[in-house]
């Protein structure tokens, strides 16, 4: 029985000086009602195997992480994984930094390929002579062909360059973008552009990718910026998320909000009047089955009336995309249910 116990004590030690995540509970009384605690690999979920504390300190004098409740190690060994350097300001951080930029999706070869700078300038930033500048020239040329190796690689090149031209009118962050680039990726995949122009599964790529990331986008503004028209956007999308199965929730009025408020330039109380108002109603259903667009409008056109910070039907209409006729129904609507007393 001792032998067994030595056995296991040892195995347990290799483990700990190879750095991994094990489960050491077993090594420790618990109480039978106390679920079995597990130390996680990411550092805010390591769990202390003696107190089952969260509390951890990372030492990086000594390269251990530590329990703060009862001292017990919890790793040991640690590699610094950030650059050797230091800089105090931008400047100095690109001048010392020796790496390329960051993976990305956004771009056929993910950016990992090499890049020739077009300055015909050396490492320490002097003029390149005439023989040399003649070789750049070509070694430029040939770069530029064969990161294009195959048509695949140039479809998918020209689709990813059409999601970065209406991101930009659109003016979208990076992760919809990030996103966008991973689904259309998933459709390539899978073999569901045939058939489809380039243009058109972009278009609902973005689109599908802007309704996951809650930056809401309508098939209106997609269609005017794209060369594709609004009905095959829409019916591309609902082909690419049934076969990628992609699950979505409708779009909430309220993600509207921050959006048309910061076009009209309403203040902060405006914004959070409406969003107020819109939870209240999709707390009474008044939200369901109506365009997003047009229920998000009428709750900001009567949140900028009680605070005195006037807003026109067409004011509002016109940053929204929806008719006045659509504003004064929803507005007669959310007034009425919800016993908003209105000054006009």
């Amino acid at each position: 029985m001792d032998l067994k116990l030595m056995e296991k004590e040892k195995k347990d030690n290799k483990k700990i000086e190879k750095g991994g995540i094990q489960e050491i509970v077993e090594k420790y009384p618990m109480d039978k009602d106390s679920p079995k605690k597990v130390i996680l690999e990411r550092e805010e979920e390591l769990i202390c195997p003696i107190c089952h504390g969260k509390n951890v300190i990372k030492d990086y004098g000594r390269a251990e992480i530590v329990c703060a409740d009862c001292g017990c190690v919890l790793q040991q060994n640690l590699f610094d994984v950030g650059p050797e350097w230091r800089a105090f300001d931008h400047e100095q951080r690109v001048k010392r930094s020796r790496v390329g930029a960051p993976m990305t999706y956004t771009i056929h070869d993910k950016g990992l390929s090499t890049v020739i700078d077009w300055r015909n300038k050396d490492s320490y930033g002097k003029d390149i002579s005439a023989d040399r500048r003649a070789q750049l020239y070509r070694l430029r040329k040939w770069q530029r062909r064969i990161r294009v190796s195959d048509a695949s690689e140039r479809n998918l090149a020209f689709a990813l360059s059409e999601l970065d031209r209406i991101s930009s009118k659109l003016g979208l962050p990076r992760n919809v973008r990030e996103n966008a680039a991973v689904l259309y990726r998933g459709a390539v995949e899978k073999g569901l552009i045939r058939g489809r122009s380039i243009e058109g599964v972009a278009a609902a790529a973005l689109y599908a990718a802007c309704r996951r990331c809650k930056v809401p986008r309508t098939l209106d503004e997609i269609a005017e910026i794209s060369r594709v028209d609004r009905k095959e956007i829409g019916r591309t999308y609902r082909f690419i998320s049934r076969e990628l199965n992609i699950r979505l929730a409708p779009t909430s009025p309220i993600d509207y909000v921050p959006r048309f408020a910061s076009e009209l330039k309403l203040p902060g109380e405006v914004e959070s009047k409406a969003i107020s108002i819109l939870q209240k109603a999709g707390e009474k259903g008044l939200t369901s089955g109506r365009g997003p667009t047009g229920v998000a409008a009428a709750a900001i056109y009567i949140a900028s009336v009680l605070h005195g910070a006037r807003r026109t039907q067409r004011e509002v209409a016109d940053v929204a995309g929806v008719t006045e006729v659509t504003i004064r129904n929803r507005y007669k609507e959310l007034t009425e249910h919800l016993d908003i007393d209105v000054t006009l």
